[in-house]
């Protein structure tokens, strides 16, 4: 298979100018170059990785670990205040500090990744580290509604912005030929966290009450964050610009990646378990790890211990979906598995989702879905990678993950106009979900095609 991510010869290339369009010696493919030129020419010499490379994968493994993946555990916080802290607000109004949590990580994501860019990542990390420490004791000790929002919340969410962005990005400057492999592999840190803190959260909440199983929590999580802090580094230069890149909305390719991802978030979450049984609109990107267990308890019928394992086996189909399909597609293509695998999460939603009525088909649905959005999660970051100078990859991945915030406002009421529209019944809200990641998917495809219409080479 042809592989159009070959290198220029550095000796006989030199890029035009900015000023042309386009940058001098660019080390990434970029819409902005002429039509002419080849696929990421370079004048770079890189080390595929290294000792600095690989420690920042262990690093950001980490940091994924205990920021994503706790962020990921909210459905087992949502499940204990229900009947705690919060046994006088509904499950509706309890969704909000899951969401803003979400919400704040995605919109920060622009901010944090220009923070990343002109920085470096070490500054970043410091304060996500210092941010979720305060936050989650802080979390240990609320006890009013205001105040889990604001700490578990606001402030989370937050840090895990500061911690998640300047992570993969760092990882991304390492790499080029194995970089999805890389960044899957670092990815696997938030699935594996979703599958170890609802687990450790659940056994410690019974055995030694709220307040000391978060502490327990909190001390796990800023060691794997100091260890982070010490071992991620990001390669190559510095680079101070503006706020905002006109640069990248002029790009194509981004543009067309941003709108894709745009649909497959809007259908994604549009996939509110809590929504069957509250007739509330949907509230995040990721409502199935936040509602899987409150739908299995009442819809599926079955005791809240074992309930609560469907959460566990959805994050667990999650980290193969992280690690797997990211080392194929260093194999076969970015976009090209990026694809395939965002169609068949929307084709997953329309007829899996319709027929877990059963444990079993439940079960199977968590770890599909699991699985499924673990590929988009860690492939989407290379391919954004791809199309960028690497200079500015921190700036644009925030950027992508900020457009990606607004379904986190807009995909709710959509969802919960439909219900309400169609008396209670959720065939529409489905169907919109689905059909939304699908719609999603042609949006990467015409990226792709742009990019190379042949559709048997890697891209």
């Amino acid at each position: 298979m042809e592989d159009v991510e070959k290198q220029a010869d550095c000796s006989s290339f030199r890029g035009p100018s900015i000023e042309t369009g386009a940058y001098e010696n660019l080390n990434r493919h970029s819409a902005l170059q002429p039509p002419d030129a080849l696929l990421l020419p370079t004048n770079m010499k890189t080390s595929e990785g290294g000792w600095a490379g690989w420690l920042a994968v262990f690093g950001a493994f980490l940091a994924l670990f205990c920021s994503f993946g706790q962020m990921n555990a909210f459905g087992t916080y949502q499940s204990w205040y229900s009947d705690h802290q919060l046994s006088g607000y509904s499950q509706f109004s309890i969704s909000w500090i899951g969401s803003l949590q979400l919400w704040t990580f995605f919109f920060m994501g622009g901010p944090i990744g220009r923070m990343f860019d002109a920085y470096g990542p070490s500054p970043v990390m410091l304060f996500g580290t210092l941010l979720l420490t305060f936050s989650t004791l802080m979390t240990s000790v609320s006890k009013k509604y205001y105040e889990f929002l604001l700490f578990q919340g606001f402030f989370f969410g937050l840090s895990v912005a500061s911690l998640f962005y300047p992570s993969l990005a760092a990882v991304s400057t390492h790499f080029d030929k194995y970089r999805a492999s890389a960044l899957g592999v670092a990815a696997a840190g938030s699935g594996v966290g979703g599958v170890v803190y609802p687990i450790m959260l659940r056994q410690l909440f019974s055995r030694t009450g709220y307040a000391w199983s978060v502490r327990a929590s909190t001390l796990l999580s800023a060691a794997c964050c100091v260890v982070a802090l010490l071992t991620v580094k990001k390669e190559g230069g510095k680079k101070c610009s503006g706020w905002i890149d006109v640069k990248m909305f002029k790009d194509a390719c981004f543009m067309l990646l941003a709108t894709g991802s745009f649909f497959i978030c809007l259908g994604e979450k549009n996939r509110s378990f809590h929504e069957v049984t509250s007739n509330k609109g949907n509230q995040g990107i990721f409502t199935p790890f936040f509602y899987i267990v409150c739908y299995a308890e009442n819809r599926v019928l079955v005791p809240q211990h074992t309930a609560f394992y469907v959460l566990s086996v959805m994050n667990a189909g999650g980290v193969f979906g992280r690690i797997v399909p990211a080392i194929l597609s260093d194999k076969i293509g970015r976009f090209n598995l990026l694809i395939p695998t965002s169609f068949l999460a929307g084709l997953s939603c329309l007829i899996f989702w319709m027929l877990a009525k059963t444990m079993i088909a439940l079960m199977g649905f968590a770890a599909v879905y699991g699985f499924l959005s673990g590929a988009f999660i860690s492939v989407i970051t290379p391919c954004v990678a791809q199309i960028s100078d690497i200079n500015e990859i921190g700036t644009r991945i925030g950027a992508l993950y900020t457009l990606i915030s607004v379904p986190s406002l807009v995909g709710g009421p959509i969802a919960g106009a439909l219900i309400q529209y169609q008396s209670g019944s959720y065939t529409g809200m489905i169907g919109l979900s689905g059909s939304s990641v699908i719609f999603g998917s042609l949006f990467i495809l015409a990226c792709r095609l742009k990019i190379n219409r042949n559709i048997c080479v890697k891209v």
